[in-house]
């Protein structure tokens, strides 16, 4: 729904274009969304893996609330660079902070730089064409990798790393990624957490998904079960589920057809409970990882609550390729926007910023990186709901008319900064999916920012040249179809 005032239309900008960004959008009368990147839909577009493209279909409705005259696109934005918070403050009435969480947590261990070590986020980046990850490059000429932690992304990238490329390659998983993983050595999987498998993050449709991937076979270890069964009665159901499924892959005989899918596999995936990280070991010469070395833990407490406690004992294990999914954090934006260090957020009550009237954030920036897209649509929903009460009680003043993008856009362009409207993305959209359908992919995404402004500034330079002309809007479709072929867009 949209939200009425009898006052005049206030201003409001929201900075960040995720699933964050529009559910908050969604809510309020007129607003202009500001996005760092050309294109919008943060980690809908980047964190979703390739081969869930259902979960995607939010794009959808997200289109929808961009496509609608009281809502404004401007990518190509770097806010806190290009302009300031405080800026946009004087601009408009409210402003909304939903840019995410970019940053990686780390793990705090020495050898965590060594070549070989990457992070969750930049491995996702990597393979869903996220322009910062592109000179990536991970190495995957060995046969065991580690993934630490146990969410869904860490089995978002075990899935990847070992599904058949003739499942990929009809994703929109980018073409250098896809080219890496079709030369890829790795064979083995192992996923890493420090506590037990009561304790795992991630949720049964994902964990099922890894026990029917073709051409793998799980090896879980029985002794990770011992006294679970016992527990299960008080778990809650989601809970229970998942740890069922896990105690059946680890216990259970498989049936006649299932053993001889195993036998056939030839690859492998494992969960390890109840490890931790010390060091990550390298060959002689200090230049790459060659292993990790694990703490053994045991668990004090129980349930959600339970503490992995070192025993002292450790384990070393082989692998050239370790990858951290430990989790993701938000980093400031601006000096002047309050920042809890410690946890990563933005302090507020209900999105409200303390102590900044006007100033708001939802998504991650909000909570921390926690939950599904669900689960930020319902905080971002909340944001917005403390942006329309206090407009209406007279918090936020909107009394006194603010001048919005029209400042902004005039700072914009002092600054030599071209901002990317919708329609703009919606002709890189149009390039992307006409790739795609050429190699039989649902898209084909520009990989880099210049890339994705050179498309567009080929096309405005030719159309322009046509104003006037009743060709034009001929041409504007073939012009699309020519910029198609990579050789004309690199001229």
């Amino acid at each position: 729904r949209w939200t009425t005032f009898s006052i005049c239309s206030p201003k409001v900008c929201i900075v960040g274009s995720g699933p964050a960004g529009f559910y908050t959008a969604q809510h309020l009368i007129k607003v202009d969304i500001y996005e760092r990147l050309p294109v919008p839909f943060g980690l809908v577009r980047f964190g979703v893996a390739p081969d869930h493209p259902e979960v995607k279909n939010v794009i959808n409705t997200f289109t929808l609330t961009a496509r609608n005259s009281r809502c404004s696109f401007y990518g190509n934005v770097n806010v806190g660079k290009d302009v300031s918070i405080e800026e946009l403050q004087q601009a408009y009435h409210a402003v909304v902070l939903s840019y995410g969480a970019e940053g990686n947590r780390r793990m705090g261990v020495p050898g965590e730089d060594l070549a070989g070590v990457y992070s969750a986020k930049d491995f996702v980046g990597w393979y869903n064409g996220l322009p910062s990850c592109q000179e990536l490059s991970p190495d995957l000429n060995c046969e065991t990798a580690v993934i630490l932690g146990q969410g869904n992304v860490a089995l978002d990238v075990a899935r990847i790393l070992l599904a058949p490329t003739d499942i990929l390659k009809k994703t929109d998983i980018t073409q250098p990624a896809l080219e890496a993983l079709v030369q890829s050595q790795v064979r083995r999987v192992l996923i890493v957490g420090r506590r037990g498998p009561m304790q795992v993050a991630c949720t049964i449709k994902e964990f099922r998904e890894m026990v029917n991937l073709p051409d793998t076979r799980p090896e879980m270890m029985a002794d990770d079960f011992e006294g679970v069964k016992e527990a299960l009665k008080d778990l809650p159901r989601p809970r229970k589920r998942l740890t069922e499924l896990m105690m059946k892959t680890a216990l259970e005989i498989p049936s006649e057809k299932e053993q001889e899918r195993q036998s056939k596999a030839s690859r492998v995936w494992a969960f390890r409970f109840l490890r931790s990280p010390i060091e990550i070991l390298a060959n002689p010469d200090n230049s790459r990882t060659v292993g990790i070395r694990l703490a053994v833990n045991r668990l004090e407490g129980s349930g959600d609550g339970a503490r992995a406690v070192p025993t002292g004992e450790v384990e070393d294990v082989t692998c050239g390729l370790l990858i951290s999914s430990i989790g993701y954090k938000s980093l400031p934006i601006d000096p002047s926007v309050p920042f809890d260090s410690h946890k990563a957020i933005v302090p507020n009550n209900m999105g409200r910023v303390q102590h900044t009237a006007g100033l708001y954030c939802s998504g991650w920036l909000k909570t921390g990186p926690t939950g599904v897209i669900a689960t930020t649509m319902n905080n971002s929903f909340d944001t917005a709901r403390s942006v329309v009460e206090d407009m209406e009680s007279g918090t936020v003043d909107v009394s006194a008319a603010r001048p919005g993008s029209q400042s902004i856009s005039g700072l914009l362009e002092e600054r030599g900064v071209k901002p990317v409207t919708f329609s703009n993305w919606e002709k890189i959209d149009s390039l992307e999916m006409s790739r795609g359908e050429a190699s039989g992919k649902p898209r084909e995404k520009l990989l880099t920012v210049e890339e994705m402004l050179q498309h567009l500034t080929w096309t405005e330079l030719i159309l322009y040249t046509l104003k006037g002309n009743p060709m034009f809007f001929i041409m504007d479709a073939i012009i699309n179809k020519l910029l198609q072929c990579k050789s004309i867009q690199m001229v």
